[in-house]
């Protein structure tokens, strides 16, 4: 069989399993079976499963040359790793020792196959290497650490968004080893998957008050690196800083709420979106030249002040604008429409979408934040492999450096939150009469 339809066939039957747990473990005598045979079910048992399954493909792989039943087994033990989760929350066999031995068991899935695709130049040994010091790291000597200090653990979506993308990894690179005309992106994925374990590691030590004002602030030097970039005539970098900065942006508003923050949180987040959402597009526009570009980004940077002015001084204290619906366009996609159109528009035509993009921005056009309503109405394993995706989508563009690919994924990224974000205007409740 051909490599490919080998991948699909083992991804739709893994899926399939998983769909299939998902609807099982919600029966309660599904439930009670569990219960009675813990020895055989419980999330800790399907951890060893899965390690277990996952040293058997191994072993096919690599050693017996059955590739396609390998891939296969492969496959389901990735899916066990949701699963295990599934049936722990459901039946109430979360535990301490699980907490340690769901993360561990997941490394011992995909990092042997990672070694042994590094071995025979697929990936970059010394990449793979790196990714294998900093996961063993994180989990004994951080782990021991954060016990001493009396820190949670606990996975964050940087470890779980890092785990999907290694096992996508593995399964990628097994479809090089047969069609090595494949474009490798293997190393630039290897590269963000030692990123989001370093990021994993790092904020397990931050106090959760700190989290929002740590993002604001990244998003701020987003900016000013935008800036710098743009006028050194890297344009697709300063873009890719500008999206890295929309990203930090995305969580800290939905991090204050949720862990609370310090004083000044709310006025840096305020100068990080002027200058990553207002400046920084505003001098993409004047550098993409065009016979008065100075003069259209002149106008978006004030249609952006006038947003952000607006919504502190006014929107805030509306009484009929729920919680997470904003008035206008919110400033990182107004940012994102010029973005998008900087890569694949000509000088001219950038300029008008400049001031479509001030217009929906301005205007009293109701829309979702994507962080605070829209995500979480995602449930959290869609939310994960979707994040998993787009990181893989932006390894492909760094790798092929299709700029116009880039800007159409820009482009219809934002056009996907215009017409899903849009929201109808909250009618007041006026007080009964007497």
């Amino acid at each position: 069989m051909e490599r490919l339809l080998v991948i699909f066939l083992s991804a739709a039957i893994a899926l399939g399993f998983y769909f299939l747990c998902i609807i099982l473990v919600r029966k309660s005598s599904v439930q009670k079976y569990i219960l009675s045979h813990e020895n055989l079910l419980h999330p800790n048992a399907i951890c060893y499963w899965r390690t277990a399954i996952a040293f058997v493909a191994y072993l096919f792989y690599f050693f017996l040359g059955l590739q396609t039943l390998a891939i296969i087994i492969f496959s389901i033990a990735a899916v066990l790793d949701g699963v295990d989760g599934l049936v722990a929350r459901s039946c109430d066999l979360v535990s301490e020792w699980g907490k340690w031995l769901d993360p561990m068991c997941d490394k011992l899935t995909y990092l042997p196959p990672m070694i042994g695709f590094a071995y025979i130049g697929i990936l970059q040994p010394k990449l793979v290497w790196i990714l294998v010091a900093i996961e063993l790291v994180g989990q004994f000597l951080v782990r021991h650490v954060l016990a001493l200090l009396k820190l949670s653990g606990a996975a964050n979506n940087f470890g779980k968004i890092k785990a999907i993308i290694c096992f996508a990894l593995v399964v990628f690179c097994s479809l090089l080893d047969k069609k090595p005309d494949v474009i490798n992106m293997g190393d630039e994925v290897l590269i963000a998957c030692i990123v989001l374990a370093s990021a994993s590691i790092v904020f397990k030590f931050v106090p959760n008050r700190l989290y929002a004002d740590i993002l604001s602030t990244l998003n701020f030097f987003c900016g000013i690196s935008s800036l710098y970039l743009t006028y050194q005539h890297h344009l697709v970098w300063a873009i890719m800083i500008i999206i890295m900065g929309q990203l930090f942006d995305l969580f800290d508003g939905r991090m204050a709420e949720k862990h609370g923050g310090t004083k000044y949180g709310p006025y840096l987040d305020d100068i990080a979106d002027f200058i990553s959402f207002g400046l920084a597009p505003a001098y993409i526009i004047i550098k993409s030249g065009g016979t008065v570009s100075w003069l259209f980004g002149f106008i978006f940077l004030c249609g952006v002040a006038f947003r952000l002015i607006r919504f502190l001084t006014v929107d805030k204290k509306r009484k009929d604008l729920p919680p997470g619906i904003f008035n206008g366009l919110p400033c990182p996609a107004g940012a994102m429409v010029v973005l998008g159109a900087s890569l694949v528009a000509s000088p001219n035509l950038l300029s008008a979408i400049a001031m479509i993009s001030v217009g929906l921005m301005i205007s009293n056009i109701q829309f979702a934040h994507l962080g605070r309503v829209m995500l979480k109405q995602i449930p959290k394993p869609v939310f994960i492999m979707t994040s998993s995706m787009i990181t893989l989508s932006i390894a492909y563009i760094f790798k092929t450096k299709n700029v116009e690919m880039f800007g159409y994924l820009l482009s219809g990224a934002v056009l996907l939150y215009i017409i899903t974000g849009r929201r109808k205007p909250a009618s007041i409740q006026l007080p009964e009469a007497d």
